[in-house]
């Protein structure tokens, strides 16, 4: 079955490094543009988090111990940063920024391998029906005009 080998494309693709997947993808896309959307589509990535609502975040906050967020944080985007702590309590987010800047510098490998664990708890979270991931996230809604 096809769809079933793009959702395994997708799933491999999900446990790999970046570098790799990027290689992958463009090589892939350069024979079938339309494959490789398909597979994106299924794919998720820490930038994806983004697409969580607020409740899905929250759930996401109690799985994922304070540590692990520091850590994947420090790569972050600003709008990742605060897209999870504006989920937190005022305190909590407060305790989060001290761990984060406690860490100092970290290794690029450290942190795409706590981001990819966070991944794997959206993932699993999923997989429980706990969280919803929005495919597209503007893409759910449909406004009418006039």
């Amino acid at each position: 079955e096809v769809t079933g080998g793009v959702q395994l494309v997708a799933q491999i693709l999900n446990v790999t490094d970046r570098a790799t997947n990027k290689g992958i993808l463009e090589n892939l896309e350069q024979e079938d543009a339309e494959l490789v959307e398909e597979i994106q589509r299924l794919m998720f990535v820490f930038e994806d988090l983004l697409k969580l609502d607020d409740k899905s975040i929250q759930r996401l906050l109690k799985e994922v111990d304070n540590s692990q967020w520091a850590l994947a944080l420090k790569g972050a985007s600003e709008e990742i940063k605060q897209k999870v702590l504006n989920n937190l309590s005022q305190r909590a987010a407060e305790l989060l920024r001290e761990e984060m800047e406690y860490l100092g510098p970290v290794r690029v490998s450290d942190v795409e391998a706590a981001q990819q664990q966070i991944v794997d708890t959206v993932r699993r979270l999923e997989d429980a029906g706990e969280i919803v991931i929005a495919a597209g996230g503007e893409e759910e809604f449909i406004t009418r005009r006039g």
